[in-house]
């Protein structure tokens, strides 16, 4: 069965993704310790604001406000009994925008991990997980997104749970992870592993990926990977805006919309078809980013020194198993 997602996707071929939502609410006014939330409740004209922005800057898919939506991160707030209510809200804001919109925007339902260890390394059972899941994606489902887009996730159990409470509920879903640990995800997870990692019986995913990590570079690298080693399958990259760096009492990305149009045009050749940007990617970015994946044709994969010298080193040393193993390979035939 068709769902919007593909369906666009097979119209345009690659797919701009919005930019970054919690940096974008601090430059709002959200304050450390706040959950996003609740500003689906009490400050909806804000969250419109953020996602019409990306709307104008031109992107096709928009994230919902509902990140931290499980019960166990809202617990955090005292607002557990509540996630059904601003899970729907953030949907419903999301969806108002896009059907205003004179153009197909996929409102995408933002999932992103429990906060908690799985069992044995702590004590969330994968029972638990999915059950927490479900509840969290029956509010987004209730409010009208068009898919569940899981994200910035690092146990495979826990993407397990997310796309079996998906499967759970029919919806379709995407999944993407964070290697931001010497080229893994925190837990271990290898970007060639992805594929494999979310293998559940049910629906797969429509598509897997990247997002957040440590920089834009590294994060290209993780996309080469996650390409070569799931050569059919859709792939999403969505990088930080450049890597953070301290300014007094603020974090500021480094990226300029020159670097995340660079960047885009990096990940299509290296077999993205979603592209965004993650934390401190703003409206002014993901322009740059919306003309550069009009006008760019695709070329030949590139190496990781194409990338690094194109936007940047990388923060984490490994580079990709692709150019791992070419490297290998020319130490070899030298010897």
């Amino acid at each position: 069965m068709s769902n919007p997602l593909s369906v666009l996707l097979e119209e345009k071929g690659v797919l701009l993704a919005d930019g970054a939502t919690g940096t974008t609410l601090f430059d709002m006014g959200l304050t450390s310790g706040q959950s996003p939330e609740f500003w689906n409740d009490t400050a909806p004209e804000k969250i419109t604001k953020l996602h019409q922005g990306f709307v104008d800057a031109g992107s096709d898919i928009i994230l919902t406000n509902s990140f931290g939506g499980t019960r166990h991160r809202l617990k955090l707030h005292h607002a557990q009994d509540r996630t059904f209510e601003l899970n729907q809200k953030a949907a419903i804001i999301a969806r108002e925008v896009a059907d205003k919109s004179d153009r197909d925007i996929i409102v995408a339902g933002s999932v992103g991990p429990t906060g908690e260890l799985l069992v044995p390394l702590g004590e969330l059972t994968y029972e638990g997980a999915v059950e927490a899941f479900v509840e969290q994606m029956e509010g987004l489902k209730s409010g009208g997104v068009d898919v569940l887009w899981i994200e910035t996730m690092s146990a495979p159990d826990e993407m397990k749970a997310a796309a079996q409470a998906a499967n759970s509920l029919d919806m379709p879903y995407v999944i993407t992870a964070s290697f931001d640990t010497a080229g893994r995800t925190m837990m271990g997870m290898t970007p060639a592993q992805m594929n494999t990692s979310v293998n559940v019986g049910g629906s797969a995913p429509l598509a897997i990926g990247a997002n957040c990590g440590v920089g834009a570079s590294d994060l290209l690298a993780s996309v080469l990977d996650i390409s070569k080693s799931a050569p059919e399958v859709v792939v999403i990259a969505k990088a930080n805006c450049g890597i953070p760096v301290i300014q007094g009492e603020n974090v500021v990305y480094t990226g300029t919309p020159e670097l995340m149009s660079d960047y885009a045009c990096l990940a299509i050749d290296a077999g993205a078809r979603i592209i965004g940007g993650c934390c401190g990617t703003s409206c002014d970015h993901l322009a740059a980013m919306r003309k550069a994946i009009d006008t760019h044709e695709k070329i030949d994969r590139p190496s990781i020194d194409t990338i690094t010298n194109t936007i940047g080193p990388m923060v984490n040393k490994s580079a990709s198993s692709e150019t791992a193993s070419k490297k290998r390979g020319n130490r070899r035939n030298r010897v």
